[in-house]
């Protein structure tokens, strides 16, 4: 199945309207000649079909092209468990833990909004600010990349407020088994960062700044796509 942002827009196709018929006068019988009366042409109606503009997704060039692509393509091959197809998220690991590298991609607008996550501290056991390596190895405390599903709003004993997340591929397939999940942590807050210079490191689960995560637990939902790669 192929997933058309046109589809998603358009709701469907016009309806052409019925074109007008013109039917035959049988002739009379008579001893004179009788012209033939000729019906007027008939004239169609004309059709305009709407042509809707397509906004350009990411238009200010937020999401790195590869990333994008390979998420779209996730969308296709997991549509019967990502049925919810107005926004999508996105998480960049080849960027530096202290720049913006979650994105909220809007499907239907095109727009894009960036966001700050960290990643498993596994994954970058020097604390350079990169992720190096990923695992779906529980214990291993790494990021898992690839496609997961939303699958709704939470609260944990431990982290609180989160949004629980089902991996959909071989490389995250362990993500409730490792609790792997969305949320709020000090380590993600604006002030570690200004005074780390990056951001500091999960167990392997996407924690965001507490300022984030209340419209993120809310717009996530269940049902949406969060991509991650590297």
């Amino acid at each position: 199945m192929r997933l058309s942002r046109r589809g998603l827009i358009l709701g469907g196709s016009a309806m052409l309207a019925g074109c007008a018929s013109a039917s035959a006068t049988a002739p009379l019988t008579t001893a004179a000649t009788v012209a033939p009366v000729v019906p007027p042409a008939a004239v169609l109606p004309t059709i305009h079909t709407a042509n809707v503009e397509v906004p350009p997704l990411d238009p200010r060039g937020h999401v790195r092209k590869e990333l994008m692509e390979r998420a779209m393509t996730a969308l296709d091959t997991h549509h019967r468990r990502l049925p919810l197809r107005d926004r999508m998220y996105l998480v960049d690991f080849k960027k530096y833990s202290g720049e913006e590298r979650l994105y909220e991609v809007d499907l239907i607008g095109g727009e894009v909004k960036v966001l700050r996550t960290c990643h498993g501290r596994g994954s970058d056991p020097s604390h350079t600010g990169y992720a190096q390596r990923f695992s779906n190895v529980r214990d291993s405390n790494m990021s898992s990349v690839g496609a997961y599903a939303t699958a709704g709003a939470n609260w944990g004993a431990q982290q609180g407020p989160n949004v629980l997340l089902d991996g959909l591929e071989y490389s995250n397939d362990k993500a409730r088994e490792r609790a792997i999940i969305v949320h709020g942590a000090d380590y993600a807050d604006p002030a570690f960062l200004a005074r780390e210079g990056k951001l500091g490191r999960s167990y392997g689960c996407f924690s965001v700044a507490h300022t984030d995560l209340p419209a993120l637990r809310e717009r996530m939902g269940e049902g949406r796509l969060l991509f991650a790669w590297a």
